[in-house]
C-alpha cells in the first residue's frame, strides 16, 4: 500500500507591526536563532565523537532545559529542534549517496546560523482563533520577565482557520511575514487535446494569447515594465560607486511607491 503525500499550500502576508509587536517578533526570532545554533552544536558534537546522527526528538530531549528553549513557547521551540533534526537527516542521506559515488561533491554537516533572526513555527495546536485574529502564545519566561503571555495577528479572510496546519513567523529583509500553511486539494485537470492556446510574449503587451476555439486576450505589460524600470534605476543609484556584493537594509527594503500603497490597502 503506497501513501500519498498531501499537498500543502502557503499564503504569505506582510506583518505591519507597531513598536511593541515588533519587539516581540524580534525577540522570539532571535531566541529561535540561538536555539537553532545550540541544536546544531549538540548534533555536530555527537556526530564528530560517535558518528551517530541525532534525531529531532533527541534534540528536544537534550535541549528541553536550555534557556533559549525555555524562553520560546514550547511548541515553537520543539519545531525549531525538529527542523535541525530534519537537516541532519538530509545530511545523512546525502552522505550515503556520496559514499556510493552518486554525488560529485561531499555533503557538509548543517552549519551554524549567523547572529540574527530565525523562523519561528507555531503548530495549529498552539493557536487559537479570537474573533478575526489568531492568538499566539508566548513562553512562561516571557510572561515572567515582561508580563506578556500572547500576541495577535489578523486571520486571512480567504482561509479557514480549521484547516490551518501551522503559522510561521518569517523574518526577511528587515521585515516580518506570516506564512499560513494549509492542505491543498489535489485537483486533477481534465484536458482536451483538441484545444490549444498560443502565447506570444512581448513587452508592452506582456502576453498575447489566441486559442483555436475563437477566443483571445491580452495581458498588459506596461505597468509591470514601469515597475521594473523604476526598480532597476533605483538600485543603480544606490549601488553607484559601490563594490560588487555591496548590500544594505535600504537596498533590501526598496519598493515602488505605487506598490507600497496598493499592498497596504
Amino acid at each position: 500500500m503506497t501513501k500519498t503525500k498531501k499537498l500543502m499550500g502557503v499564503q504569505q502576508c506582510l506583518i505591519n507591526p507597531d513598536k511593541d509587536l515588533k519587539a516581540i517578533l524580534e525577540y522570539i526570532c532571535s531566541e529561535s536563532n540561538k536555539l537553532h545554533n545550540c541544536a546544531v552544536y549538540y548534533a555536530r558534537q555527537i556526530w564528530f565523537k560517535t558518528r551517530r546522527f541525532v534525531t529531532g526528538f533527541d534534540l528536544v530531549n537534550e535541549l528541553g532545559s536550555n534557556k533559549h528553549f525555555s524562553t520560546l513557547p514550547s511548541e515553537a521551540a520543539v519545531q525549531t529542534c525538529l527542523s535541525v533534526g530534519e537537516s541532519v537527516k538530509s545530511f545523512s542521506e546525502l552522505l550515503k549517496k556520496s559514499r556510493k559515488g552518486e554525488l560529485e561533491q561531499n555533503p557538509k554537516f548543517p552549519k551554524y546560523r549567523k547572529q540574527g533572526y530565525q523562523l519561528v513555527a507555531f503548530p495549529k495546536r498552539a493557536l487559537r482563533l479570537v474573533g478575526n485574529t489568531i492568538r499566539f502564545p508566548l513562553g512562561l519566561q516571557v510572561k515572567a520577565w515582561f508580563g506578556l503571555k500572547e500576541f495577535f495577528l489578523p486571520m486571512p479572510s480567504n482561509l479557514d482557520f480549521g484547516l490551518l496546519k501551522e503559522v510561521r513567523i518569517l523574518p526577511r529583509n528587515g521585515a516580518f511575514y506570516a506564512e499560513f500553511v494549509y492542505p491543498k486539494a489535489n485537483i486533477k485537470a481534465e484536458l482536451d487535446p483538441a484545444k490549444c492556446l498560443g502565447i506570444d510574449h512581448g513587452l508592452n503587451n506582456w502576453l498575447t494569447c489566441v486559442s483555436n476555439v475563437e477566443t483571445s486576450f491580452i495581458v498588459d505589460g506596461l505597468h509591470l515594465k514601469s515597475l521594473n524600470q523604476w526598480y532597476n534605476k533605483h538600485t543603480s543609484d544606490l549601488m553607484e560607486g559601490k563594490p560588487n556584493g555591496y548590500w544594505t537594509k535600504r537596498l533590501a527594503n526598496r519598493e515602488h511607491p505605487k506598490f507600497a500603497l496598493s499592498r497596504n490597502t
